[in-house]
């Protein structure tokens, strides 16, 4: 009787930590359930597996009106992947320019209250409940997650809380980092990551890690493997601001023994164990379709993954083809039966109803990088032709069409396929038009640099799809690929039709707080609205 007793207790105690733990009562808790902690709890590593898990999940929000308002409506519009037919507000919002306030707030708080309050818990919990045991492995794996939350909010707001935000004033005012120092720290960081996840793992962090990770099932070389990926990200995204430190970095991480995520089979996905939060999203409330750029450029290149990309349109108009909406148009003549956006890889359906995933960093990516570290003449770069086909390869692998490989790679006539649009043809983008890129896919190496970039970013953005933010931050530093512009532009001046949103300015939820709100526009270098461009956007 006294054990089944206390396995109910366990059990309830267990399901209470994700809400202690945002309290971080500890002293409360300690009380409650003393003697607990002594036995079973301490035992599992809850404590410490708990905020691991939460963190790693939290990089994309799993609630679906949260990562709606996250990324969905911000970085995945932009990003031309995807857009939407409902008319938010009216039809005046986010995506015709008009910021929405409140929408925009969940950037910055899914990092501040959740992924940082996790890390806070692990660093407390560690030492009060295993004094003297070594967890530097599990603390790496905090950290690289760590970071992933703050270049997401960074490369959409800018300046970021993220080295200062355990330590504010006197005042209790927390100031920010500017991006430029944001992106230095998370290279040290990582550095730091690197180093620890080499070394001799203890039993007691090995079964942390094993307990929690929740993107390679505990394999810490894996992760090793992605901190070094994710210096090589952040030494190209700083190329045209700081084209000395890039080299250096992007050459130390083409160096490191740590390798790179290089392989499919080593492709960082968070495995949510539950719906990803874009299938209701997409496939219940019908807010997200395929984005047009997106298709433009498959249906052009005949590209052999389209169909697991989005579904055929059901719209009397444009029956049974892939089209997706055009972003910033009038959707009054209704768009709600053109492409819904898919995700079905070799490995599972992304956007499942049961066992969803959040893409992190793939190979792709990783061959993508080294590309165009190759065309901007870094060492162990290697060859610039190679690793884009390499990027392809995988890509093609990562879904399921690898036969598709070598007719993919020699098309070098095919480029992006107009968009004509039945409901309204003003919206059309027709060959001739700017906005058409005449980029193909096979690799020239006689071509400028300046081609070969384009080529490299674009097949490089079609990979890294559904990772609206990242593909987003990529096109703005480089212009690549060529994607439509709005129609409609709400912004009341502040943002350029022509050079479209740059960013996406500090919701006012943290213009009159606890943080140094002031002191972000100053780090900005700019007024802070939508039009002002970021610190790496310097193209």
């Amino acid at each position: 009787m006294k054990n089944k007793y206390f396995k109910i207790l366990m059990l309830g105690t267990i399901g209470l930590l994700p809400l202690l733990n945002c309290t971080g009562n500890f002293e409360e808790i300690d009380s409650e359930y003393n003697g607990v902690y002594d036995e079973q709890l301490l035992a599992d590593f809850a404590l410490l597996t708990n905020p691991l898990r939460q963190i790693q999940s939290n990089l994309q929000n799993p609630q679906n009106w949260i990562y709606q308002l996250q990324t969905n409506l911000n970085a995945d519009m932009y990003s031309g992947f995807f857009s939407t037919a409902t008319r938010y507000n009216g039809g005046i919002n986010n995506t015709t320019y008009f910021m929405m306030d409140g929408w925009n707030e969940r950037i910055m708080l899914n990092q501040l209250e959740d992924v940082n309050q996790q890390y806070k818990n692990f660093k407390l919990n560690a030492p009060k409940y295993y004094p003297g045991i070594d967890f530097s492995q599990s603390l790496a794996v905090l950290n690289i997650s760590r970071i992933l939350a703050a270049q997401k909010v960074s490369d959409a707001h800018g300046p970021v809380i993220y080295s200062k935000f355990e330590t504010p004033g006197a005042n209790g005012i927390t100031d920010f980092d500017s991006q430029q120092d944001a992106y230095n720290h998370f290279v040290t960081d990582l550095n730091a990551a690197i180093v620890a996840l080499q070394k001799p793992i203890g039993v007691e962090d090995k079964a942390v890690i094993s307990k929690s990770d929740l993107v390679f099932g505990g394999n810490t070389v894996n992760w090793a493997k992605l901190a070094n990926s994710l210096k090589l990200r952040y030494a190209i995204r700083i190329s045209y601001a700081d084209p000395a430190k890039a080299k250096q970095y992007a050459e130390e991480a083409l160096a490191s023994s740590a390798g790179l995520i290089d392989d499919t089979s080593e492709n960082a996905l968070v495995s949510y164990g539950k719906a990803s939060p874009l299938f209701d999203i997409i496939y219940s409330w019908g807010d997200c379709k395929i984005g047009a750029p997106l298709m433009a450029y498959m249906n052009g290149y005949n590209d052999p993954r389209i169909s697991l990309y989005a579904q055929p349109a059901t719209d009397a108009g444009v029956l049974n083809q892939y089209v997706g909406v055009r972003q910033g148009v009038d959707l009054s003549p209704g768009y709600g039966s053109y492409s819904k956006a898919a995700a079905i890889s070799a490995n599972g359906d992304y956007f499942s109803s049961s066992n969803g995933k959040n893409k992190i960093f793939t190979a792709a990516e990783a061959w993508f990088l080294k590309a165009e570290a190759a065309v901007r003449g870094y060492a162990g770069a290697g060859d610039a032709g190679t690793n884009y086909n390499k990027g392809i390869s995988v890509s093609l692998e990562e879904w399921g069409k690898a036969a598709g490989y070598d007719a993919y790679i020699n098309n070098s006539t095919s480029t992006e396929a107009p968009y004509i649009d039945p409901k309204n043809h003003s919206n059309d983008i027709l060959p001739g038009n700017p906005q058409l890129s005449t980029i193909t896919v096979k690799w020239n190496a006689t071509d400028s640099f300046e081609r070969k970039l384009e080529r490299i970013m674009t097949q490089k953005w079609i990979a890294l799809y559904p990772d609206g933010a990242e593909a987003w931050a990529e096109q703005r530093r480089t212009g690549y690929p060529i994607i439509f512009k709005n129609v409609l532009n709400d912004s009341q001046g502040t943002i350029s039709t022509d050079a479209m949103i740059r960013r996406i300015p500090i919701p006012s939820k943290y213009r009159n707080s606890t943080l140094n709100y002031a002191q972000a526009v100053q780090l900005l270098g700019g007024p802070d609205t939508g039009g002002t461009k970021l610190w790496w956007d310097k193209k």
